[in-house]
């Protein structure tokens, strides 16, 4: 039966007073027990949780986030019941209402490292030195959200020195489970889970299914600094900017770099489109890198392959679908030119045309852009010359491309200029090693320099 409304207060919390509000458990209209957390207060030496007196429905919340309570001080007023469990209830055990979110929360390290690089590709280096990315928590039910001063936890029973360490290591603390007094967090607890991800097959806790993540920037108010735009990203951007991330984190990255001397295969280029003028079909050097491409992938099949879910095994394909990177007006989309071995330079230039036009009109059917095996990002009609090109998962390598100019070449008795084409191959250290990635970008170098070779 339902009573009266009553008055739940801050208990006696010892010495502390003017303690500030950092989290609210429950809203209004949700039902409760007797003992659940209602709201989180926390001070510079502890985190305590206010408990419900009686069991009931919250009618009105008394305080918001950043207020500052002591003892005495009307949290809420509950509307008791004399069973809750025959209400339904928004809050059971094993479940918990949705936190919210405090300004007055400690802050998320601003010296995290970042995941930032150039972008290139269609989707996403972990040096000897780098640091290795901490373990966290996927996606949460109740996210923590980004104030002006930090990074808000979900709601977890843990002392602020805990918090502390967790922050240290990137742990998210709703992924813990605490073993202390009521399931509060300890230190124990922290550096276990830690150990406990580590040990996850890979060594980096199943990385590629999400179980690291690099601690959230803090959000900025960029307003105090002077005027700002807001643009909103495109949706294209939104998706790749993903896949990017995802790939840059949890792939290790080694750039090798070379140059091709493409003076001859310049030279026929050239000539073939006074040739074939009439066809409208016209060849560029990434028609002529496409097919070098499929005959490095063919000389190195580690190159021409994909890395099984978990580590265990290499898939080797017998396919050579080679997809090139296209700019739009709305971002980076990457076609796929299908069974490129077996198509003409002047098949692909005239694919290559097609599927480029359809991409800067947003009509690229999603096969068009599926099947890739290897990828090619030219940056050679813009400028540039060496940069470190975002491997396009589930393939393993990707070519990056700049703009050829002319140098002088020794040839053995003097100098002669010869048109040099800068690349950049970035490959997956877990599948290729740094030999072999030598080995591919002087092949392909070796290939771009007689193309004769293309016909062998």
């Amino acid at each position: 039966c339902v009573a009266n409304l009553i008055e739940v207060k801050v208990p006696d919390i010892g010495d502390f007073t003017d303690i500030p509000v950092i989290e609210i458990l429950v809203k209004v209209g949700d039902t409760i027990k007797k003992e659940d957390s209602l709201v989180s207060l926390e001070s510079d030496k502890a985190t305590m949780e206010v408990p419900a007196s009686h069991s009931g429905v919250v009618k009105e919340i008394k305080v918001k986030l950043g207020d500052k309570v002591s003892m005495g001080a009307v949290v809420l007023l509950l509307e008791e019941v004399a069973d809750a469990s025959a209400v339904p209830s928004s809050k059971r055990e094993g479940t918990e209402s949705k936190p919210a979110t405090s300004t007055a929360s400690v802050t998320a390290s601003s010296t995290a490292p970042s995941a930032l690089s150039p972008l290139a590709g269609e989707s996403g280096e972990r040096g000897s030195n780098a640091l290795k990315p901490a373990p966290t928590l996927a996606p949460q039910p109740s996210p923590a959200k980004a104030t002006s001063e930090g990074v808000v936890p979900t709601h977890v029973h843990a002392s602020p020195s805990i918090r502390k360490l967790a922050r240290e290591f990137g742990v998210d603390l709703g992924k813990v489970k605490g073993s202390g007094l009521k399931g509060r967090i300890t230190e124990e607890d922290v550096k276990g889970f830690v150990k406990a991800e580590l040990a996850k097959p890979n060594g980096i806790a199943g990385a590629a299914s999400g179980g690291f993540a690099l601690p959230q920037m803090p959000f900025i108010d960029f307003t105090k600094f002077g005027e700002i735009e807001t643009r909103a990203l495109s949706r294209i951007k939104k998706l790749s900017g993903n896949n990017l991330h995802r790939n840059w984190v949890t792939i290790p990255h080694v750039t090798q770099q070379d140059e091709a001397d493409i003076t001859d295969a310049e030279a026929f280029r050239v000539k073939t489109n006074e040739e074939i003028a009439k066809s409208g079909v016209k060849v560029t050097m990434l028609a002529f890198l496409i097919k070098a491409s499929v005959a490095a992938l063919k000389k190195y099949p580690e190159f021409n392959a994909s890395l099984e879910p978990g580590g265990e095994n290499l898939i080797l394909k017998k396919y050579f679908n080679v997809g090139f990177a296209a700019d739009t007006p709305n971002g980076l989309v990457v076609p796929v030119i299908k069974n490129a071995n077996q198509k003409s330079i002047i098949d692909i230039a005239k694919e290559m045309s097609e599927l480029a036009a359809k991409a800067r009109e947003g009509k690229l059917s999603p096969t068009e852009m599926q099947g890739g095996c290897f990828s090619i990002s030219s940056l050679g009609g813009i400028g540039g010359t060496f940069f470190t090109p975002i491997i396009n998962a589930p393939e393993v390598a990707i070519l990056g491309v700049s703009k050829s100019s002319m140098k002088p070449i020794w040839n053995g008795k003097e100098f002669v200029p010869r048109m040099i084409l800068p690349m950049s191959l970035s490959y997956d250290h877990r599948v290729v090693d740094g030999a072999a990635g030598a080995r591919f970008t002087t092949y392909l170098a070796s290939v771009m320099s007689d193309i004769r070779k293309l016909v062998l």
